[in-house]
């Protein structure tokens, strides 16, 4: 059950790929929340979703580069 969860995430995170700026932070912060709760409970959700959301900008940039 996990791994399909953890699989959704990843397919989400990387759909959110052509959204701008604020889209991208809220989207990360929905994905790393979303991961951290299966992985790490309430504690994990909170951590994962301020990461995400701090992250988010820099993952879609590397991953818009990398498609080109």
């Amino acid at each position: 059950m996990k791994m399909s969860t953890l699989a959704l995430l990843a397919a989400g995170a990387l759909t959110l790929a052509a959204c701008n700026t604020t889209e991208q932070r809220i989207g990360g912060a929905a994905a790393g929340a979303g991961t951290g709760a299966v992985v790490g409970g309430p504690v994990g959700a909170v951590v994962g979703g301020a990461a995400g959301a701090i992250t988010a900008p820099t993952v879609v940039r590397t991953t818009r580069r990398a498609t080109r």
